[in-house]
């Protein structure tokens, strides 16, 4: 009885919460986005120079101080084992691999695996899509007695990609109690520290070391893979790529709040209630910012312009009012400043793209799919036709 009561009380409280967002844009108060191209000290920035030397390492340790947390990356070695092997997978059209690779730093390691599926009969080496996945590992099932649109391997296979994916639990479980048992096991400073690296910082660090793998694999092209995460697994892929600028694409699918959406507008889901929910995904100094977006003193359009010059494709559902639509194509749109230094012409359109009318320049692009908070196999005809453009 007790627990039935506590299991009211829960869906209670998220019921509340989530008549509390704001899905109403006429309700949104004005705001003002901290500048991109603009010092702390107030000095412009007027080239890639000055950008990669001052502004953007600048960027980087403010959402490293005040939302992500840091990003250590120094271990001790990476073992490297194939634990099965298909020559013949998916009907003779791929081979499957799976790797188990072991991180060791001191006497500690943590292992991450990875199921890795690469086309048959294409010259090698390949560009290849690797997912984060947040979802149940069915998803990604090597035997492929399962298919997902969540993760359509074939359809990635039958475009000549290779396709990869870990899941986010092998790096961090995603939980407010085991969320340490995992990447953090090598680096338990960080549980001390107010700006320390949590769950969506580990992922994202386990999404690095893989790409070490991918540098010392022959069949796969490393100056081609291209980074994929939804939701929470987006919000990973873009930290990921701001932080290692060996991924060549960031994909970031229906990423909402403290992903691509602009937090300082207040629509959908807010701060405090990511760091209400999910206290075990971002620094401690987030919470100074439930309640007080204005007082961030940055914003996602500056995360995605970290990952300038490289391409950056951003998603939404017309039913995921909650990761807010408008404010995740908003954050792409005002990214488009350093992407003008190395002189990559964006121009993205001012308004929101209409639904199924997929919007994209070199570099940048985006989409609303009709539907739910999802990743489906139309997202990833858009991948595959943005990846297209860049690799191929």
């Amino acid at each position: 009885m007790v627990t039935k009561h506590i299991l009211s009380l829960g869906l209670l409280i998220i019921a509340v919460q989530a008549s509390a967002q704001n899905h109403d844009e006429s309700k949104v108060k004005p705001y003002t986005l901290p500048e991109v191209l603009e010092t702390s000290d107030g000095d412009k920035i007027t080239s890639p120079k000055e950008w990669e030397g001052s502004r953007r390492p600048e960027l980087l340790q403010l959402f490293e101080d005040h939302v992500y947390g840091q990003m250590p990356s120094e271990y001790d070695s990476l073992g490297i084992s194939l634990t099965n092997e298909d020559q013949d997978a998916m009907g003779g059209k791929a081979v499957l691999k799976e790797i188990a690779l072991n991180i060791w730093k001191g006497k500690t390691s943590v292992k991450i695996n990875l199921t890795l599926f690469l086309p048959k009969n294409v010259t090698k080496p390949v560009p290849l899509f690797l997912l984060i996945n947040n979802r149940p590992e069915y998803n990604t099932d090597p035997t492929r007695f399962i298919k997902s649109e969540f993760w359509p391997a074939e359809t990635v296979i039958d475009n000549q990609y290779a396709i990869a994916a870990f899941q986010v639990s092998d790096a961090a479980p995603d939980h407010k109690e085991n969320y340490p048992d995992g990447v953090l096991r090598l680096y338990p400073e960080q549980l001390k520290a107010d700006n320390g690296m949590k769950a969506i910082g580990a992922w994202a660090w386990a999404a690095s070391r893989i790409m070490d793998y991918f540098e010392k694999e022959n069949d796969i092209d490393e100056n081609k893979v291209a980074l994929v995460g939804h939701s929470r697994g987006g919000k990973a892929s873009l930290w990921a790529g701001a932080q290692d600028q060996r991924f060549s694409i960031i994909i970031s699918n229906n990423s909402g709040n403290t992903g691509a959406s602009l937090s300082k507008r207040n629509f959908g889901e807010s701060v405090k209630m990511i760091n209400t929910n999910f206290p075990h995904w971002f620094a401690d100094n987030y919470n100074k910012y439930n309640d007080n977006e204005a007082a961030l003193p940055i914003d996602q359009h500056q995360l995605i312009a970290l990952i300038a010059p490289r391409p950056v494709y951003i998603t939404n559902a017309t039913e995921d009012l909650h990761a807010d639509p408008k404010g995740s194509y908003l954050a792409l749109f005002h990214a488009q400043e350093v992407y003008g230094l190395y002189n990559i012409p964006t121009t993205l359109p001012k308004e929101l793209p209409a639904a199924q009318n997929p919007v994209d320049h070199p570099y940048l692009g985006y989409h609303l799919r009709k539907g739910i908070h999802n990743l489906a196999l139309f997202d990833w005809e858009q991948f595959i036709r943005f990846a297209d453009i860049h690799f191929k």
